[in-house]
């Protein structure tokens, strides 16, 4: 049976994970001297972890988490400082 009602959806504790580890490479990143903003899109765009640092693990961790809810984690975060 197909409902026409739409279905909701939520990450619930991934979402804590996803923005811990979008912090925790962010910072590693940092410490590398790399722009985060640029290495992040990199990454987030083309799926190729060599835009993150192997620094502290970073790639690692990065790549632990699905791009898609990596992104939106950060379109959540977005979204809620802006209003």
């Amino acid at each position: 049976m197909v409902s026409d009602e739409t279905m909701m959806f939520s990450f619930g504790a991934e979402e804590n994970k996803a923005e811990g580890i979008i912090r925790e490479v962010c910072a590693a990143m940092e410490e590398k001297g790399y722009n985060t903003i640029n290495q992040l899109v990199g990454y987030l765009l083309s799926g190729d972890p060599a835009y993150v640092t192997s620094h502290k693990d970073a790639r690692n961790k990065i790549r632990s988490i699905e791009r898609d809810e990596l992104l939106e984690e950060l379109v959540r975060s977005y979204l809620e400082k802006s209003k």
